[in-house]
């Protein structure tokens, strides 16, 4: 996979709350959806669809894929 949609990112940030849902009082986010935040972020403010997945770093690269594969593998 070249790139990652929007909806892609999104979708796994939602998936990844709901296996480990946000802790204490500051609702800290699990890593996986923190690894996520900053592109989906930032995809927002540039308005951009989708990212190249070489710019995502290796904590977001690698929840974005063991996402995918889940979610492929149902």
């Amino acid at each position: 996979m070249l790139f990652v949609t929007i909806q892609d990112l999104e979708a796994a940030i939602n998936y990844w709350r709901s296996q480990s849902p946000s802790l204490g009082e500051e609702l800290q986010l699990c890593p996986e959806a923190a690894a996520l935040a900053k592109p989906y972020a930032l995809m927002i403010i540039q308005g951009s669809q989708r990212v190249p997945m070489d710019v995502l770093n290796i904590n977001a690269k690698s929840a974005i894929e063991r996402y995918l594969k889940i979610t492929r593998e149902n």
